[in-house]
C-alpha cells in the first residue's frame, strides 16, 4: 500500500479543513512538502514523484487563495476542488504518456519488468481507474456541496474516490499478470 502515502497531503487537508480551509490548505501544504523532502532525502527519482509534486503545488496554490480570500464560496467546494486537481494529474499523466502509478510501481516491482508492456500496461488501466474514480468523485461530491447533502455525503463519497480505486489497485496487478501467463501458455 505504497501508494497511499502520496494521498496523505490529501487526507490531512480533508481532516484539518473542519478546523477552517485555510488551516486544512496549510495542513496539506507542510504534509505535502514534508513527503517531499523524506522521498527525495531517500532518493527516490524525481520521475516516480509526480503526484507528490503535483499535490505539492495545488496545496501551495490553494494555500494563498485560502488566505488572501478566506471568505471566498470557494472554501465550500474544497473537497471537490482538491479531487478534481487529482483527476486532472491522472488525465494528464496518462495523456503525456507517463501513467502517475508508474513511479510508484517502480518502487516495488523488480528493475527487469520495467520497460514491458505488461507493466506499462497495468499501469495505463490502474492509472484510468484512478482518473476515473477521482473524475467521478469530484463530480458527486461538487453537486453534493452544490445542494448542502451535508457531511456525511462528503465523506462517503471523498471514501468512495479513494477506496475504490485503492481495492482495484490492490487486485488489478495480479490478475493481469495471470492472464498474461496463461495466454502466454
Amino acid at each position: 500500500m505504497n501508494y497511499l502515502r502520496g494521498f496523505m497531503p490529501w487526507i490531512a487537508f480533508a481532516v484539518v479543513s473542519s478546523y477552517g480551509w485555510q488551516w486544512g490548505a496549510v495542513a496539506g501544504l507542510a504534509t505535502a512538502v514534508a513527503l517531499l523532502i523524506k522521498e527525495h532525502q531517500a532518493g527516490t527519482a524525481r520521475q516516480s514523484l509526480i503526484l507528490e509534486h503535483s499535490t505539492a503545488g495545488y496545496f501551495a496554490a490553494l494555500t494563498a487563495l485560502a488566505f488572501a480570500l478566506p471568505h471566498s464560496e470557494l472554501q465550500h467546494f474544497g473537497g471537490a476542488m482538491s479531487l478534481g486537481w487529482l483527476a486532472l494529474t491522472a488525465w494528464a499523466t496518462l495523456a503525456v504518456g507517463h501513467p502517475f502509478t508508474t513511479g510508484i510501481a517502480k518502487r516495488q516491482a523488480p528493475p527487469q519488468v520495467w520497460n514491458t508492456p505488461l507493466f506499462r500496461r497495468i499501469n495505463v488501466v490502474i492509472t484510468t481507474a484512478w482518473a476515473l474514480a477521482f473524475t467521478l468523485a469530484a463530480t458527486a461530491l461538487a453537486i453534493a456541496d452544490a445542494n448542502d447533502l451535508g457531511t456525511n455525503a462528503s465523506i462517503a463519497i471523498q471514501a468512495a474516490g479513494f477506496a475504490l480505486p485503492a481495492a482495484f489497485t490492490a487486485r488489478y496487478p495480479d490478475r493481469a499478470r495471470a492472464r498474461h501467463t496463461q495466454a502466454a501458455q
